[in-house]
């Protein structure tokens, strides 16, 4: 047996379904290795857009996503979305080959030290020098990667090391034992009670963390039952149902004041759940630095001098929410339903605006009517995400999966492919700019290979509009953010995709339904109306809180 095929074994043993890459020289033996697995290899166009399917695959199924490269700049090239894995808290396992060991003591065609280059930027990074520890080496980086808080590990495995042979016998993969999450303290449960009992004003921040905790259901009851409204952080939007409670919010994250922001400023006692700081700076939500913070989580707080934690409660989420709940006296009306209803009121103010170009509120609006429940959105980085956290209602946790703890501009068409893959029965929107689109849109040839039919909308503005929007915010004129785009139909035949430009704003819901029943790649070119951009600028700095 060579190290290569006990390299894939363990692979397997970690129940590992696909690996995206691209095969290089320096990792020949573990191509071959795959040829006799039952694992999938999913050959991309470029290793970022492995590493962004990876990563969208470890979000929605909480298992560590795979991807690999060889080395030098096939292993560079992994950075951006192995990156992205990490900051956003989700399980990844990069693999890139190296050269031989013989030559990583000097200058030697293209050798970097991986190893080091990768250590920033992940939980867990590391070398193999011998085969006996793989089995040792490749467990720990999936329990490093899949224990909270999750996120990204590497292992850089030299051609030489993988080509050498071992005694079948002696060398077998480790049994998996993921630690289980342990129960939270009681004294910090009772603690939480009474400050959220006596609290005036009391309001959720709810993080990704929740979505990881799987602990969205204890979240929705914990509001309910103690009568406190939730705001969630762009990552985690349908932590709570918008419809079926009345309590929630909506997304809090907007650098701009906020209806929710108005919460925030009335609150007295903020409740801290799953909540990730690399999302939502905490001195635009609490800049007073005088409320009490309850940190309830898996791993303690941060440290920030915006977020001084009164009482941390860590543990299994899902318990420390029923404990609290348990305890806490339930609080009597709801002194944030106008925040709820100001908000409800912008969510269906566009629905019949068929202005051209398309305004970003219509074009969510329709996209949301065109797509059912459990349906997956997954948001490219720009002016549109904006839009898409604030304004796309979401009812199911993991049903739109926003980049913004690195966020990544590319992540939606190779996330795409990640998510249909995760969940091949639910119809994937990527929802994108025109800029983030041409980023990655090579992947678009691996979803038309591997029969992985979603919809690409495409906000076509000919130009990085989030950049714009900024510019002319602070200083009232734009610098180089103009560019031209190919046209976008031709270009979707090219791979022999499904091209649709929208003419008039009346044909984008047809067009949406039409293409999310299509069995193939659907590429939706329409123009936006970004004026909208500064209008929101505006209204959020004339507000009036309507509390």
């Amino acid at each position: 047996m060579k190290a290569s095929d006990l390299f894939v074994k363990c692979l397997e043993n970690e129940g590992v379904e696909y690996i995206f890459g691209i095969p290089g020289e320096e990792n020949l033996d573990m191509m071959d290795s795959l040829l006799d697995s039952k694992i999938k290899f999913i050959t991309t166009r470029h290793e970022q857009g492995a590493a962004f399917m990876a990563d969208v695959y470890g979000r929605l199924t909480g298992k560590a996503g795979v991807c690999l490269g060889t080395l030098g700049p096939g292993a560079t090239n992994l950075i951006t979305g192995v990156a992205d894995a990490n900051m956003d808290h989700a399980p990844v396992v990069a693999i890139a080959g190296q050269a031989s060991t013989h030559r990583l003591h000097k200058e030697s065609h293209q050798v970097l030290d991986l190893e080091q280059i990768f250590q920033p930027i992940t939980k867990y990074s590391s070398r193999l020098l011998t085969p006996d520890i793989i089995p040792e080496v490749v467990r720990k980086a999936f329990k490093v990667s899949q224990t909270e808080k999750t996120g990204a590990c590497f292992i850089e495995f030299p051609e030489n090391i993988a080509e050498m042979e071992m005694d079948e016998q002696e060398q077998h993969p480790l049994e998996i034992r993921q630690p289980v999450p342990p129960e939270p303290p009681q004294e910090r449960v009772e603690r939480a009670a009474k400050l959220i009992s006596d609290a005036r004003h009391p309001i959720i921040l709810a993080g990704n963390g929740v979505i990881r905790a799987k602990a969205w259901k204890q979240l929705h009851d914990f509001s309910r039952a103690l009568n406190i409204p939730v705001a969630n952080t762009f990552m985690a939007k349908g932590v709570v149902p918008f419809t079926d409670n009345p309590l929630a919010l909506g997304s809090a994250g907007l650098q701009s004041k906020d209806y929710v922001s108005c919460g925030f400023d009335r609150a007295d006692v903020i409740i801290c759940i799953g909540y990730d700081l690399v999302e939502y700076h905490p001195y635009l939500w609490h800049p007073t630095k005088d409320r009490t913070i309850i940190h309830i989580d898996m791993s303690p707080a941060e440290v920030d001098a915006y977020y001084p934690v009164e009482v941390g409660v860590l543990g299994d989420i899902k318990h420390s929410l029923n404990d609290i709940a348990r305890v806490a006296t339930p609080h009597t009306g709801n002194a944030m339903r106008a925040l709820r209803t100001a908000l409800e009121e912008d969510l269906y103010q566009h629905q019949s605006n068929n202005n051209f170009p398309v305004t970003p509120q219509k074009i969510i609006w329709d996209l949301r009517q065109a797509m059912a429940a459990e349906d997956i959105a997954i948001s490219d980085v720009g002016a549109h995400k904006m839009w898409m956290s604030r304004m796309f209602r979401c009812e199911v946790p993991n049903t739109c999966i926003i980049s913004n703890g690195f966020a990544s501009m590319g992540i939606a068409v190779p996330g795409a492919v990640g998510a249909k893959l995760a969940h091949p029965d639910r119809k994937v929107v990527a929802v994108t700019g025109d800029a983030g689109f041409l980023m990655n849109s090579q992947e678009i040839e691996v979803a038309m290979r591997m029969n992985t039919p979603f919809v690409v909308l495409i906000w076509n503005d000919s130009a990085y509009g989030l950049i714009e929007w900024k510019q002319m915010n602070q200083f009232s004129r734009k610098s180089h953010i103009d560019f031209t785009n190919p046209d976008f139909v031709k270009y979707a035949e090219a791979f022999g995709a499904r091209g649709v430009r929208i003419e008039k704003t009346e044909d984008l819901l047809p067009t949406l339904q039409a293409a999310l029943q299509e069995n193939t790649v659907t590429i939706i070119d329409c123009p936006v109306d970004y004026s909208e951009n500064l209008k929101l600028t505006e209204k959020m700095g004339e507000m009036v809180c309507p509390i």
